[in-house]
């Protein structure tokens, strides 16, 4: 098996390297939630989207079949709960103006003041939830 401690590195290395592609031949941001958008309402430059949302998918399968690497089990959550986290996901999407790789990783390269306050927001929200999941709702 090919993972180590630098597969996480190399992972993050080609997501900047993928952002700065993008921003430099096509002018666009590697927002994943506006690149959806833009590919389900039928924008007239719909080519790059649909080629940069297939090779979301595409990539992780050709990393785990040339790297053997096992892919990871399957939730144990019910299928309405995806929904439900699904929902909650679309609606901070919209409240915060973009989402995580937009901000995150576009944003901040790009200095944004807005994009550090969102992903901040992120961040501390994301270590509230799993704080008050595993120690305060140790049943669920």
């Amino acid at each position: 098996m090919l993972y180590s401690y630098t597969t996480p590195i190399i992972g993050g290395l080609l997501i900047g390297l993928s952002s700065v592609a993008l921003l430099y031949f096509l002018g666009r941001m590697a927002g994943i939630s506006g690149i959806v958008w833009g590919a389900i309402s039928a924008q007239p430059d719909n080519a790059w989207r649909w080629l940069f949302l297939v090779g979301l998918v595409v990539g992780p399968l050709l990393y785990h079949q040339l790297t053997a690497t096992p892919y990871p089990a399957a939730s144990p959550l019910e299928w309405w709960h995806a929904l439900v986290g699904g929902l909650l996901v679309g609606f901070g999407v919209k409240l915060g103006s973009g989402c995580t790789s937009g901000h995150g990783v576009c944003g901040i390269g790009n200095l944004s003041p807005r994009s550090l306050v969102a992903t901040l927001t992120f961040m501390a929200t994301g270590i509230a939830t799993v704080y008050v999941i595993r120690h305060l709702l140790e049943g669920l």
